[in-house]
């Protein structure tokens, strides 16, 4: 797709809906015994990584498409102690995937003041996380997260575009030295700093 003559959402929308259905599907495999399990990300533990995961990619993600703030309720919940959370994420990341589908939604800007950024921007971002936080779910718990190459593109596309803003905020680490004949999914990963490699 050219992404010259396209717009945001008819290039990022495929990325989302496929970030989506591959993050629901990590997700109900994930096992009850591993929630304590480490993560790629060094801070983390499984629950930590499936709060934050669950939080912002299917709640918040609705919340930005309907300009809406994330009640506390949400924001302070352990959503594993559900028993059946996989399947309450799926439902969540459903909606919010549905709500991304009108056309409108990915006009004007989302959030208020200096913090404001345009739609498709948001769009972009939340993909990106359910694809760097999805392959990491996918790592601690024995699973592989696979993309298409057009995803892959896509993610690798956006990591090399906001890697400093992201480094400021600690989200990324100093990219790993990888080939450039490496799958671009694994290109990706190692230019956000996390180890393609890197198991439990």
């Amino acid at each position: 797709m050219n992404s010259e003559t396209s717009s945001p959402m008819e290039t990022v929308y495929p990325a989302m809906r496929e970030c989506a259905a591959e993050a629901a599907r990590i997700t109900g495999a994930v096992p009850a015994d591993r929630h304590a399990a480490p993560t790629p990300s060094a801070e983390w533990d499984v629950r930590a990584l499936v709060n934050h995961l669950v939080l912002y990619t299917s709640h918040g993600l609705e919340h930005r498409a309907h300009r809406t703030e994330m009640p506390e309720t949400l924001t302070a919940r352990d959503f594993t102690t559900d028993p059946d959370w996989p399947e309450r994420y799926r439902a969540a990341l459903d909606r919010a995937v549905a709500a991304w589908a009108d056309p409108a939604v990915w006009e004007g800007r989302i959030g208020e003041g200096e913090g404001a950024m345009p739609a498709a921007s948001v769009a972009t971002l939340m993909t990106l996380e359910m694809a760097l936080h999805g392959w990491e779910l996918a790592r601690a718990t024995d699973q592989e997260f696979r993309l298409s190459e057009e995803t892959a593109a896509l993610v690798l596309d956006v990591v090399e575009e906001y890697a400093e803003m992201y480094r400021q905020y600690a989200g990324f680490a100093a990219p790993i030295p990888t080939p450039t004949t490496s799958p671009t999914f694994t290109r990706a990963l190692a230019a956000s700093g996390r180890d393609p490699h890197w198991t439990p």
